[in-house]
């Protein structure tokens, strides 16, 4: 099944309803990652990524994220959540599909010519992102660790994970918030 291309990504999805937009969760991680004491309050693991809860707005799941150098999430998108992250220290890359895939019933599509994104988010850069979203962030450095803000409106209901290997995107795993305690 073929991925369809995206009208747009333009980063500015349309709000949800009750909760916070995809521009307000954008306003709060970079004002959060712009917080010196917030950003030096993680605790930085050579070895693996390390994390802590953030209180986000409206009822939205945040998080302060560190990257060693060298690590990165793999592809997998936050299904029915919007969301937004801001480079707080350091660069990240995000690698995306600029594709509309649909939601459910498939195991393998055949990703069309032209849908790869890269984007390079240095510090104080960020993006907002719809529902569906699938990318790969990645902190490319040898030496250096990077950390962001990210948050999800709703709280996070699930993760899908995928390979991807050429143009076939595979979905290999569905995580719940049960799966991450």
């Amino acid at each position: 099944m073929p991925a369809t291309p995206a009208p747009s990504d333009s980063g500015a999805p349309a709000p949800t309803g009750s909760g916070p937009s995809a521009a307000e969760l954008l306003d709060f991680v970079r004002r959060t990652a712009a917080d010196p004491e917030v950003v030096s309050s993680l605790p930085l693991d050579p070895e693996g990524r390390t994390w802590s809860r953030l209180d986000g707005p409206g009822g939205s799941e945040a998080w302060l994220i560190g990257w060693p150098p060298g690590t990165g999430t793999g592809w997998h998108d936050h299904a029915d959540s919007i969301g937004a992250f801001t480079t707080a220290a350091g660069t990240l890359k995000e690698l995306s599909l600029a594709a509309r895939l649909p939601t459910d019933g498939w195991k393998t599509l055949e990703l069309t010519e032209g849908i790869d994104r890269s984007r390079e988010l240095t510090t104080g850069q960020g993006r907002a992102f719809g529902r569906h979203h699938v990318h790969e962030v990645l902190n490319e450095s040898a030496t250096e660790h990077a950390v962001s803000v990210h948050a999800y409106y709703p709280p996070l209901p699930r993760i899908r994970r995928y390979s991807r290997t050429g143009d076939l995107l595979r979905l290999e795993q569905v995580e719940r918030p049960e799966d991450w305690q």
